[in-house]
């Protein structure tokens, strides 16, 4: 499976000054806590928030520009995000946009989309567009023209593929209370509306609501299978168990069942949620540090999860947890190590001495993470 993101650039986003990297199908962001790995996964979310809601969503959504924007002496008054992405149909191409700070709010100060095969292009600078279609749509000044430009079928799969990816911290509790009826069609990014995904796997996709279940009681033996459930208005999920001493399973509503449970639940439902065409999995699934309330027993099993599921999508884990990195298939290939230094982010490829280690089976990338002996390669941007 190629990744749908194969690199990102990033510039003055929250603390990172500047970074340049290359992702793959599974990739682990490992640091430690506070070194900034959530940062950028969130470039990411910004970039769906920003195509899926509005450009003013997801700068609001953050505090503003200033809130977006990194703090540091030089004062930027700017960000830039930019990405390469390879859709369905094989081709790639590079998508970017730059934004100021002005007084009293921002300014989409450029943006640029171009597929390799030289079939389409746009470019947008100081309110004015040029592109490869004869009439091209205007310009909005508090949208992406990203958006506008997704009624031209050469960059609908584009459009398509930055709105679908779906980001996750899940929240046990939004997972555990009764559920007001939603779409099913993608998990909410804390889990909000799991019962109605489950439902939606059972109709369009029931194998892999199977594999929900079959990694669930991995995790939980005894655990037979999970069901949406109505509860008079509202929705909630039903948990069946086997119960030493009784000839059937026995039922729970999600209320009765522990945090890790329902996180391991949320998790697996992340992983093999369903997707709308062009894509028959989710384009990219993130997910901020799985290890959360799970015992390493169960960290075991949702590694070979994520696993399981990169061969089908692309998927961005941040932990900090060497029990998760220990397996010895996680190649250096799949890290990327992250660091703050004086307050600035940085991100890269282990450093060659790591890469040595783990290439040659001397250590895991968990005891090296133990030992603090994951450091990025890089000491900045390109």
């Amino acid at each position: 499976m190629a990744a749908f993101i194969r690199s990102v650039s990033l510039k003055n986003f929250r603390g990172i000054a500047e970074c340049n990297v290359r992702l793959r199908s599974l990739q682990f962001l490992v640091g430690p806590n506070g070194a900034g790995k959530s940062s950028f996964l969130d470039a990411l979310a910004f970039l769906r928030d920003a195509t899926r809601d509005s450009l003013d969503h997801a700068i609001r959504n953050r505090g503003g520009v200033t809130g977006v924007r990194r703090r540091s002496r030089g004062h930027p008054t700017h960000f830039s995000i930019a990405v390469r992405f390879c859709l369905p149909s094989r081709i790639t191409g590079r998508y970017s946009f730059r934004i100021g700070a002005k007084r009293g709010g921002y300014d989409l100060q450029s943006e640029s989309c171009s597929l390799d095969d030289g079939s389409a292009h746009f470019y947008v600078r100081n309110g004015r567009v040029r592109g490869s279609a004869s009439v091209m749509p205007p310009v909005s000044s508090d949208r992406l023209y990203l958006v506008a430009a997704a009624g031209l079928p050469e960059f609908e799969d584009v459009y398509k593929g930055f709105t679908q990816m779906g980001f996750y911290n899940v929240n046990p509790a939004e997972i555990a209370g009764p559920q007001t009826p939603q779409l099913g069609e993608a998990l909410a990014d804390q889990g909000e509306n799991t019962a109605a995904v489950l439902a939606e796997l059972a109709r369009r996709a029931p194998r892999r609501k199977q594999r929900i279940e079959e990694y669930l009681q991995a995790v939980v033996p005894g655990i037979v299978a999970v069901n949406q459930v109505s509860r008079g208005r509202q929705e909630t999920l039903e948990f069946r168990q086997r119960v030493s001493g009784a000839n059937d399973s026995w039922r729970f509503d999600a209320h009765t069942m522990s945090d890790g449970t329902l996180r391991a639940l949320g998790l697996l439902v992340a992983l093999f949620q369903p997707a709308s065409p062009p894509w028959k999995w989710a384009p990219l699934i993130g997910i901020e540090e799985p290890e959360v309330a799970l015992h390493p027993a169960a960290t075991a099993v949702l590694l070979d999860a994520l696993r399981e599921v990169s061969r089908q999508t692309q998927v961005i884990v941040t932990s900090h947890s060497p029990d998760l990195l220990d397996h010895k298939e996680i190649r250096p290939e799949n890290l990327l190590a992250v660091v703050s230094r004086d307050g600035n982010t940085i991100i890269g490829d282990p450093d060659p001495a790591s890469v040595e280690a783990i290439r040659d089976r001397l250590y895991t990338a968990g005891e090296l993470l133990r030992m603090d002996q994951l450091e990025p390669e890089q000491t900045g941007g390109d």
